[in-house]
C-alpha cells in the first residue's frame, strides 16, 4: 500500500506561453512588464535561466491554435486586449533555453486534433535529444472552435470523443517510441560499417479507427524514449485519461477544500489504473505577489489590478467554459445547468467557486479574478506569509507543488526567486540543488523511462512484439 512520500518538498513550474499577457489581460501595458518581448529569443533564455536559479522544476508553456472569439463570436476583444494572441509556436524555444541551462525541464503543449502522431513523435524524440533528456509533453485535446474551423472542420470533436481519438494518438506515439528500436539497435561499428543493426528495428504496424501507421520510427532511442507526460484535464473522461498515461497533472482549484478533493480523485484513478497514487506529480496553478514585507506586496497587487482588461478577461473565460458571456449581464451567474464542449473542468471550477458570503460568483467577479494572474488563486503577502500559505496548502491538500502564472513577466518569476524560494529552502521546503539525470528522474528519481506500470511500458519491444 503507497503511503506519503516521507519528506514532502515543494514543486515549483513556470506557467507561460508563446505570447502577450498569457493569464494576466491587460498586464502588458505594465511599464515593468516583457511579455511584448516573446518574438525575442533573449527573453526565453534569460527567463530560462532566473528559473533555473531557483531550482524550478520546468517551464510549461502553454499554447493554442485559434483565438477565443467565443465571447461575442468575433476575435476584436482579444485581438484588442491582447489575450493570448499573437501567439508563436512553443516548440521553437526549447533548444535555445536547453543551451543555457543544464536542469531545467521543458513542458511544451501540443494537442492530439491536427498533427499527425508519426511526424510529431519525431518531433519529441529530437527535443529529448537535444535536451538530453529534460522535455515534456503537455498533452491536449484542443478546445477552440476557432482552430477547428481553420483546420477544415467545423467545430471541435465531442469532447469525449476528443479523449477517444488522444488514447489512440498515444498508443501510436508510445509503439513509436518505445517499441520500434531495441535498446542496443544503434551499434556504430565502424570496422563492419554497420551504424544501426537492422534485425533490431521493427515496424510497429499499427492499424487503428483513426490512424494507420506500418513502418518503423525514424530516430533512436532517446534519453527518455518517451519524454514525461503532462495532462490538465480533471473532467471524468480527461482524468480515465490521466490515471493511465499522465505523469505530471496540473489542476486549478480556487479553495484549498475543492483543491483537496481534485487531488484525491486523481489519486484514487491513478490507484485504480494500477500505478503508484504518487506515480503522478500534481502542481496547482498559484499566483503570487510579493515582495520585502506585506504592505510593499499589496501595493504591487493593487498596481497590477489597475491594468487589468475585464473585457480580455472574459474572452479568456468565455473560450475556456465555452460560453459566450457577452450575452450575460455583469451581475449574472453562471448556473448549474451550462453544459460545454470545452474545458468542462473549467465550467465546474466556476460554478462551484464562492464569494465571501458564500454565494455564487457574478461575471463581473469572474472577470476580476481571471485579470490578474488567471485561472487559479492569488496569494499576496510579504515572503514569510507566502511561505506560511504554500506550506499550508500543500500539507492540506496533498498537492506536489505550485505553476506558477505570472502578473508581469519576468518581475513575477524574478520576485519568487528573490523571496520565496530562499524563505521555503530555509525551511526545508524546497530544493537546494536538482536531482542528477533526466527531466523525469529528477521528478520521481526512479530511473530515465516510464514506470512498467505507465501505459506506455506496454508497448517496449522487450514486452513481446509490439502490440
Amino acid at each position: 500500500m503507497s503511503t506519503t512520500p516521507a519528506t514532502r518538498q515543494i514543486r515549483f513550474n513556470a506557467f507561460d506561453m508563446n505570447c502577450v499577457g498569457h493569464q494576466s489581460p491587460g498586464l502588458w501595458k505594465h511599464p515593468k512588464d516583457q511579455s511584448a518581448r516573446y518574438k525575442d529569443l533573449s527573453y526565453w533564455t534569460d527567463l530560462a535561466k532566473t528559473l533555473e536559479k531557483g531550482k524550478f522544476d520546468g517551464i510549461f508553456i502553454a499554447d493554442v491554435l485559434g483565438t477565443y472569439d467565443v465571447f461575442g463570436g468575433s476575435n476584436e476583444v482579444p485581438l484588442r486586449a491582447g489575450t493570448q494572441v499573437p501567439v508563436n509556436d512553443p516548440f521553437m524555444l526549447v533548444s535555445a533555453m536547453a543551451s543555457v541551462t543544464e536542469n531545467l525541464g521543458f513542458g511544451v503543449t501540443a494537442g492530439t486534433a491536427y498533427e499527425h502522431p508519426y511526424p510529431f513523435a519525431r518531433r519529441l524524440a529530437t527535443l529529448d535529444h537535444l535536451t538530453k533528456g529534460r522535455i515534456g509533453w503537455n498533452v491536449v485535446t484542443g478546445y477552440l472552435p476557432s482552430a477547428a474551423r481553420n483546420m477544415g472542420q467545423e467545430d471541435q470533436l465531442e469532447h469525449d470523443e476528443r479523449y477517444n481519438h488522444a488514447d489512440e494518438y498515444m498508443e501510436v506515439v508510445y509503439k513509436l517510441l518505445e517499441g520500434s528500436w531495441e535498446e542496443d539497435a544503434v551499434v556504430r561499428d565502424a570496422e563492419r560499417g554497420i551504424f544501426t543493426d537492422p534485425a533490431k528495428v521493427h515496424e510497429i504496424k499499427h492499424e487503428g479507427k483513426y490512424f494507420k501507421v506500418p513502418g518503423i520510427a525514424i530516430t533512436e532511442p532517446s534519453p527518455q524514449r518517451t519524454p514525461v507526460v503532462f495532462q490538465a484535464g480533471t473532467s471524468p473522461r480527461g482524468l480515465k485519461f490521466a490515471s493511465e498515461n499522465a505523469e505530471a497533472v496540473f489542476v486549478t482549484s480556487p479553495t484549498k477544500e475543492l483543491l483537496k478533493a481534485t487531488v484525491t480523485k486523481i489519486r484514487d484513478e491513478v490507484e485504480a489504473a494500477g500505478r503508484d497514487r504518487y506515480d503522478v506529480r500534481i502542481y496547482a496553478m498559484q499566483t503570487i505577489i510579493t515582495d520585502v514585507d506585506s504592505a510593499a506586496a499589496q501595493a504591487k497587487f493593487e498596481d497590477y489590478k489597475s491594468y487589468a482588461d475585464i473585457d480580455g478577461a472574459l474572452a479568456l473565460i468565455s473560450g475556456w467554459m465555452g460560453i459566450d458571456l457577452s450575452t450575460y449581464g455583469p451581475d449574472d451567474v453562471i448556473g448549474d445547468n451550462v453544459k460545454s464542449n470545452a474545458i468542462q473542468s473549467s465550467v465546474a471550477t466556476f460554478q462551484k467557486a464562492s464569494g465571501d458570503a458564500g454565494n455564487p460568483w457574478t461575471i463581473r467577479q469572474l472577470a476580476e479574478w481571471v485579470g490578474v494572474g488567471g485561472f487559479g488563486p492569488i496569494t499576496v503577502g510579504s515572503p514569510t506569509e507566502v511561505a506560511d500559505k504554500l506550506i499550508e496548502w500543500v500539507q492540506d491538500t496533498d498537492v506536489d507543488g505550485f505553476n506558477l502564472a505570472y502578473a508581469i513577466t519576468p518581475g513575477t518569476f524574478e520576485d519568487i526567486v528573490e523571496f520565496i524560494v530562499p524563505e521555503l529552502q530555509a525551511r526545508g521546503a524546497y530544493p537546494t540543488d536538482y536531482v542528477e539525470g533526466t527531466l523525469r528522474n529528477k521528478l520521481f528519481g526512479k530511473g530515465d523511462r516510464v514506470q512498467d506500470s505507465h501505459r506506455a511500458a506496454n508497448y517496449r519491444f522487450s514486452n513481446a512484439e509490439v502490440k
